[in-house]
């Protein structure tokens, strides 16, 4: 049996879709797995031994995508059964262009009632769906990825201020800075970011370096998917927002203090690390799931103060 799977396009999405996929490969444990999605989904997955095949979905990079896309369907071939994880149309597009038996699209309202959307962990949703492309009823277990974590020569506190989805789920590089220092008598540290957050990542180590911190490490920009995941991996503490890196810490049950402002903790927190303490605001406006704050105070985050995440720390170590 040959199974596609088109993974979440987001790198934590990808990693809440683990423990839905760990349940469809123990439903079909014989079949030959490929999966297909964006660069980094593929590139935090491509390690686990289930998957024979990886494809990089490119066909948003230049040409007419829907002539893309069939292209890419031919590069994949047909299937016994084909899933998405995505709701786009594109999505169904691909999935129909392979010519495969059984298809299967996800779908955002779950079961159909939209308003148990915001009550369900994302990781419960995708379980859903795969649930109905199985017949079965399983739960999902926990976060998981197969790059090892490294290991450290002292205890090491990663810092991690960026959020691809926007602006408005960006916690202060000054307070990061400030949360960061009360650490440094105890930890390494090492700064974390994408290619895009190298600015935000400088500030942080600038800050630091300014308070006469020498023991830290700005990795922002400079770390690939693979080695991204086994250096949280290997962390005796994470200071994060919402984010990609915040799910791959929960895979490794890394002691984490996770800071909320726009988005909905109870569908994105970390799921099943015991070793997770969520710092946030109540407010009337919050959350407003909006990627810049509609109302240009970002109260949310900004009233969060560093004393409140160092106590949080405090209660892990």
């Amino acid at each position: 049996m040959r199974i596609l799977v088109e993974l979440p396009t987001w790198l934590g999405d990808a990693v809440m879709a683990t423990p839905a996929l760990e349940n469809l490969f123990l439903a079909y444990p014989e079949a030959s797995v490929t999966v297909v999605g964006s660069y980094v989904a593929t590139e935090a997955l491509k390690a686990h031994p289930r998957i024979k095949r990886v494809v990089v979905d490119r066909t948003k990079e230049r040409g007419w995508r829907p002539l893309n896309l069939y292209r890419l369907a031919k590069e994949l071939g047909r299937h016994d059964l084909a899933i998405s994880f995505r709701s786009h149309f594109y999505s169904k597009m691909l999935l129909t262009l392979t010519g495969s038996k059984k298809r299967y699209l996800y779908k955002k309202t779950i079961d159909h009632r939209p308003s148990t959307v915001g009550r369900i962990h994302q990781v419960e949703k995708y379980q859903r769906f795969i649930n109905t492309v199985t017949g079965r009823s399983d739960t999902p277990g926990a976060l998981k990825l197969h790059w090892r974590p490294k290991r450290y020569d002292r205890p090491t506190l990663g810092i991690n201020p960026g959020a691809t989805y926007g602006s408005a789920k960006r916690w202060y590089p000054e307070k990061f800075a400030e949360t960061a220092a009360a650490f440094a008598d105890r930890f390494e540290i090492l700064i974390f970011g994408g290619p895009g957050e190298r600015d935000i990542a400088g500030d942080i180590e600038r800050a630091l370096r300014n308070e006469g911190v020498s023991n830290l490490h700005n990795l922002a920009g400079e770390t690939t998917i693979p080695q991204l995941c086994e250096a949280i991996g290997g962390l005796d503490l994470f200071i994060t927002g919402d984010s990609g890196p915040m799910h791959i810490a929960a895979a490794y049950r890394v002691p984490t203090v996770a800071i909320f402002g726009p988005t909905r903790d109870e569908e994105t927190s970390q799921w099943m690390n015991p070793k997770s303490v969520i710092v946030r605001k109540e407010m009337a406006c919050a959350p407003c799931m909006k990627r810049t704050c509609p109302i240009i105070t970002h109260a949310c985050m900004r009233e969060i103060t560093p004393q409140e995440v160092i106590a949080a720390a405090e209660t892990l170590l």
